[in-house]
């Protein structure tokens, strides 16, 4: 697994996706927890990822703003 701060955010969705699906069928507390706790990295990285686009889209946004 790659780091969370090195994971693209199309990989942590698929693997999010992928851990979603194992987690509907059949599987022991501790892969419940384990998943779990992948899980919850991933979304922290992808809200990571996402603010940071949203932070760069602003200031693109402002920039044309400006410029008018």
């Amino acid at each position: 697994m790659a780091e969370n701060n090195e994971i693209k955010y199309s990989d942590a969705i698929q693997e999010l996706e992928s851990i979603v699906r194992k987690m509907q069928s059949e599987c022991s507390i501790d892969e419940l927890s384990a998943y779990t706790k992948r899980a919850l990295q991933l979304l922290k990285a992808c809200r990571i990822k996402l603010t940071a686009v949203d932070e760069e889209l602003k200031n693109v946004l402002k920039e044309i703003e400006k410029a008018d």
